[in-house]
């Protein structure tokens, strides 16, 4: 459709997805829920395309102020930030939501 965003996805968040994948199915032994978990995250990250501006801003200070949105995903959270000029959504980062989430979002490339 014509007014959809694109949607990108960062070199770090990308790993991060990875190292989620990873954790789930050697970890915690579980490669059917990791593949279930994959699959979760890659329809939300594709929902961005159509009215990303639906998400709420992230509440955290200074992210707040640059914009950058935060959607939870079971127990996980993908922050991205949406640039009007060039209709595109870029993920930053995505995290188990139970970790320090500021620091998470200190490491977060902007």
């Amino acid at each position: 459709m014509a007014n959809d965003y694109i949607v990108k996805i960062t070199a770090q968040a990308q790993e991060q997805i990875g190292e989620i994948a990873r954790y789930i199915a050697y970890n915690l032994q579980a490669p059917d829920t990791a593949l279930r978990m994959l699959d979760t995250l890659e329809k939300e990250i594709a929902s961005l395309s159509r009215f990303p501006n639906r998400i709420a801003l992230t509440e955290e200070e200074p992210w707040h102020s640059y914009g950058i949105h935060k959607i939870p995903v079971k127990n996980y959270l993908i922050y991205f930030w949406i640039d009007e000029t060039m209709h595109k959504v870029q993920v930053t980062a995505v995290v188990y939501g139970r970790r320090y989430q500021m620091q998470q979002l200190s490491q977060m490339g902007l």
